[in-house]
């Protein structure tokens, strides 16, 4: 039952005998402290009867309506809630914070600003500027946000303008009203519980309050509780296990407040109390990390079956700076520090004691606090219709098995390769060699051979792989005949002692500098050549010598031909960048379009096209001239002599392309693959597909060979050679290495113009 106190009701006159007791029987529904009015204005006092006065001072105080007000002033900013609780909204805007490594882009803000400043001044268009410089502070928070350092991290979940509790729980709720206190002791600031509905659900909510200002913080006590704090929390905790209640946590705290009187009321009895109390508790627990999260003092509202936490938020046993200070001895290694603990949302989702990251906008939670907020409640309600299915054994086994896992390594699985880095490495095993018969090697060397040839009619290249494979197992196979042969000639010891010496001699210096050691080598090796063709393997080493030789030529021949296709498509990849040009393009469409509105099919008839051609192709032959330059290719521009040459030369290459394709042979098998193409259609089949690459092939093989006639090779080496001469004098100013370039583009030319036939 409530008690109404009064203001202490002041006496005047004098009483020289008390009341009488029917007095204090009677109804005191008129009296004040218990005495009867009439007894305390007309007292009869003996035989002498005075005048006796009373003077009252009542206090008004405003009328509360719980739990809600039944007509809600909807204009008020902050809904229904701001009618009860006493956590208004700020007066005064909190002033802007910028953390370190922001500055950059508070110097671009600054760009912004002054240039939006100059357009209302001066009234001139500086829309493009300020988009543009708009566009590039947007990317680069992009850049920023997305690649975070843990202790940059930190300073955001420490800022001083990130969203509290409270704002949090006014964002998601439609009603909440506040508990308070633990019946033990006093209301703890520092914690703040209370019940609220989210769709209708009614939830018990329990965090950590840090405060908006200095004030605050002060009254709040940053955030960091008490004993009494926890008990009221561990209260708060039965209440809604034994109502229903699911329980959301947000933590938010540097960790429990660690003074001399918190020590003496059982700080860490209470925190105890807590985590054994929480793993008994019948409903939902859903624990949220806002800010950062410290030690016990975190862990104490934290033993949920889930633990989410905000994109920036950090959950640690001790703080970088401490840390730093106990590994390093100084505080400034805390950014390494940082890094070593993985106490990031996304590392410790990784070790599975996160069960979630809940994603910030870009700039830290205060950038928008309510956006934050919907994202809190979406996880929130996600999470709670996963555990409300769960029956009450289920859900105690889940959240025991939560903490039970962590840290927790079984044998077998494979270990990180991150891990390995401090690990004694393991002595590689001697493998035994395998050694392939004679013949074996003959037929795998013949069908690379044959692959290889099939490559080059194919034109899809020479299989490098294999060949690099094969030159492998080759020089294994030498190796083992060498030591055979050294063997057999009784010079194997003599070997062994001379690579002892080589190798003492390495400790020191380079063998070579040792002129004796060197001289030692050429008479073991002189030695050893006199006698291998004695050696009974000599034959087989011999031939496997050739295969390697052979094979080795084959190698490189692939590896320049590669270069080669290599740069010519990087130069046509370069030149059609350039025709793709959206003003390049523009200019060869509308020369297009005026050539075939004026009607002239000849276009020497018309004298002013014919400067616009002749303007393009100058425009376009500069731009391919700066990107071959580009590539440190010398652009050789041969003489009109020289042209007319390789004009000639490019149609007796057509000439004889034409007999080919003419001669009987080849025309039936470019009509039968015409025939092979109709009947495939657009969707050709396995075998299909297989007839039409082997015509192609063996067409383009025919008039490969027709144009390797030695005369023709004769008359394209001579013309090289004209070219060449007539870029003498270029070759000359640019430099040897240049003239090299040249001859390589020259060539590039020639083949380019005999292919294109």
């Amino acid at each position: 039952m409530a008690s109404i106190t009064q203001s202490p009701v002041s006496f005047t006159g004098n009483l020289t005998s008390k009341s009488n007791a029917s007095d204090h029987l009677r109804s005191s529904s008129n009296g004040a402290c218990g005495v009867p009015l009439r007894t305390l204005g007309r007292a009869q006092l003996g035989a002498k009867q005075r005048n006796f006065t009373i003077s009252a001072k009542v206090r008004k105080v405003k009328k509360h309506e719980y739990p809600w007000p039944e007509d809600p002033d909807p204009n008020v900013k902050g809904g229904v809630l701001s009618h009860l609780s006493p956590f208004k909204p700020l007066k005064e805007k909190p002033k802007p914070v910028t953390l370190d490594f922001e500055k950059p882009l508070m110097d671009l803000q600054k760009k912004i600003i002054d240039v939006q400043k100059m357009a209302n001044e001066t009234g001139l268009d500086f829309s493009d500027q300020i988009i543009s410089l708009e566009n590039k502070y947007q990317q680069a928070l992009k850049d920023l946000y997305t690649h975070l350092t843990p202790i940059q991290r930190v300073n955001i979940a420490r800022h001083p303008n990130r969203p509290t509790f409270l704002d949090h729980v006014f964002n998601i709720t439609e009603k909440f009203v506040e508990l308070h206190g633990d019946r033990a002791g006093y209301d703890d600031p520092a914690i703040v519980t209370g019940l609220g509905t989210i769709d209708g659900k009614r939830y018990m909510f329990i965090g950590h309050q840090k405060g908006r200002n200095t004030k605050e913080n002060i009254q709040r006590n940053f955030g960091m509780p008490t004993p009494h704090g926890y008990r009221k929390a561990l209260r708060m905790m039965y209440y809604a296990d034994h109502h229903g209640f699911p329980i959301i946590t947000f933590i938010d705290t540097p960790g429990a407040y660690a003074d001399v009187k918190s020590e003496e009321l059982g700080q860490g009895e209470a925190i105890a109390h807590n985590l054994r109390t929480m793993f008994g508790l019948k409903v939902p627990i859903i624990s949220i990390v806002m800010g950062e999260g410290g030690s016990g003092g975190a862990l104490a509202i934290g033993c949920g079956n889930k633990l989410l936490m905000l994109e920036n938020a950090v959950f640690y046993v001790a703080s970088p700076e401490a840390c730093a200070a106990i590994l390093w001895k100084t505080a400034k290694a805390s950014p390494k520090a940082a890094e070593k603990l993985r106490i990031t949302a996304t590392e410790l989702t990784k070790l599975q004691i996160s069960d979630g990251v809940i994603p910030e906008p870009l700039g830290g939670a205060h950038a928008d606090p309510y956006w934050t907020s919907q994202q809190i409640k979406t996880a929130i309600i996600e999470s709670m219709d996963e555990l409300v299915k769960m029956d009450t054994e289920t859900l105690l086994k889940h959240r025991a098995q939560k903490f039970r896992k962590l840290g927790g390594f079984q044998e077998g699985i494979p270990v990180d390769p991150k891990r390995k880095v401090n690990m004694k490495k393991k002595e590689d095993p001697i493998v035994p060699i395998t050694r392939t018969s004679e013949a074996e090697l003959a037929e795998e060397v013949e069908k690379l051979k044959q692959q290889i040839l099939d490559g080059a009619k194919s034109t899809g290249g020479l299989p490098r792989t294999g060949l690099k494979d094969m030159i492998e197992k080759l020089q294994t196979e030498i190796d083992y005949e060498y030591a055979e042969a050294a063997r057999a000639l009784g010079m194997e010891d003599k070997i062994s002692m001379l690579r002892e010496e080589i190798a003492k001699s390495r400790s020191g210096s380079d063998e070579a500098a040792n002129p004796a050691l060197r001289v030692k080598i050429e008479q073991v090796r002189d030695e050893f050549d006199k006698k291998l063709p004695a050696a009974p393997n000599y034959s087989s080493l011999k031939g496997k010598l050739d295969l390697l030789e052979d094979l080795s030529k084959n190698l490189n021949l692939s590896e320049k031909s590669s270069k080669k296709d290599e740069l010519k498509l990087e130069i046509k990849k370069r030149l059609n960048a350039v025709t793709n040009r959206p003003e390049v393009k523009q200019k060869i469409e509308s020369l297009k379009a005026e050539m075939a509105n004026s009607g002239v099919t000849d276009i020497g008839s018309n004298p002013e096209l014919k400067e616009k051609l002749l303007q393009l192709r100058s425009e376009l032959h500069s731009e391919f001239d700066a990107v071959l330059k580009s590539m440190d290719l010398q652009v050789v521009h041969p003489t009109p002599e020289t042209m007319g040459k390789l004009s000639t030369f490019n149609e007796e290459v057509h000439m004889i392309i034409d007999d080919v394709v003419s001669s009987s042979d080849l025309k039936d098998k470019i009509e039968l693959l015409k025939a092979e193409v109709a009947k495939a259609g657009l969707t050709p089949d396995g075998d299909a597909k297989s007839k039409i690459e082997a015509l192609e092939s063996e067409i383009k093989q025919a008039i490969k060979e027709a144009l390797n006639t030695p005369e023709l090779k004769e008359k394209h080496e001579k013309l090289t050679a004209e070219v060449l001469e007539s870029t003498k004098s270029s070759k000359e100013s640019t430099g040897d290495e240049q003239s090299k370039s040249d001859e390589a583009q020259v060539t590039v030319t020639a083949e380019a113009s005999r292919g294109s036939a």
